[in-house]
């Protein structure tokens, strides 16, 4: 682990692979003809069969991406104090009475991707020995997996992510994952560096214009679907349960 001037807490990411865009729905029940206790509905061979089909249509495979140079990532969100220092300003809305704690503990949000990108030079100016950038969403996701291959079961999704509550919290406060982030999933939606492809699933090769750009990890308000390293979203979201997290180049 590594810590700026700033006190910003950095993990260092090896490199790897991983498969991004592998879906697959679940499939019905196999047992047809049997009836739901609930609704009588009925499964008949012919439902069923075009049920396994939309399935098997809908399901991909998805495509190997392989991360090839190790980085720092954030081990946090960018706080509300960490902004306030590079920035000078706050644009958070959970601060003062909107919060009962420490709102310099929380995660900054309120900021679009060009808001990010304004913090991104001050601080590179006021860090001149290291290189400072938004992830791309391989990178987020892949340091969010933190090695696993399946999707986050949901009773890990509550365990590790803020979600469900009427504000941000305090980072660092659940569980980290496999690798020491924090709050990959839940308080806020991250930017990331891509553009948007106005797709389900992210593409191999990022497009190089868009209209807006990725948004990574669902918020405190999100659904449960969407708190999982695969969501592929775009901004610019509420803009109160939107923040980000910084890589640092490694030398």
């Amino acid at each position: 682990m590594y810590a700026n001037p700033i006190g910003m807490e950095f993990v260092l990411i090896q490199p790897g692979s991983m498969v991004v865009g592998r879906f697959q729905p679940p499939y019905p029940k196999p047992q047809a003809d049997v009836a739901s206790k609930k609704t009588g509905v009925q499964w008949n061979t012919k439902d069923y069969d075009l049920a396994e089909k939309m399935v098997k249509q809908d399901a991909t495979s998805g495509f190997t991406v392989k991360i090839t140079r190790p980085y720092y990532i954030g081990k946090f969100e960018v706080t509300q104090a960490q902004w306030k220092k590079v920035m000078g300003t706050n644009l958070a809305t959970f601060q003062g009475d909107k919060v009962k704690d420490e709102a310099d503990l929380h995660p900054v949000e309120q900021v679009t991707w060009q808001d990010t990108q304004k913090f991104l030079a001050k601080l590179n100016a006021l860090d001149k020995s290291h290189h400072y950038r938004l992830p791309t969403e391989f990178e987020w996701e892949y340091a969010a997996r933190a090695g696993a291959n399946d999707d986050i079961p949901w009773k890990t999704i509550w365990a590790s992510a803020q979600m469900g509550s009427t504000t941000t919290a305090k980072v660092g406060q659940k569980t980290p994952n496999a690798w020491g982030l924090y709050d990959t999933l839940g308080n806020v939606w991250e930017w990331v560096q891509d553009f948007y492809n106005e797709k389900l699933f992210a593409d191999p090769n990022p497009p190089r214009t868009g209209n807006q750009h990725v948004l990574k990890g669902a918020s405190f308000v999100g659904d449960v679907k969407n708190a999982t390293y695969m969501a592929h979203a775009a901004g610019p979201g509420n803009g109160w349960d939107v923040g980000f997290r910084v890589v640092m180049e490694v030398k």
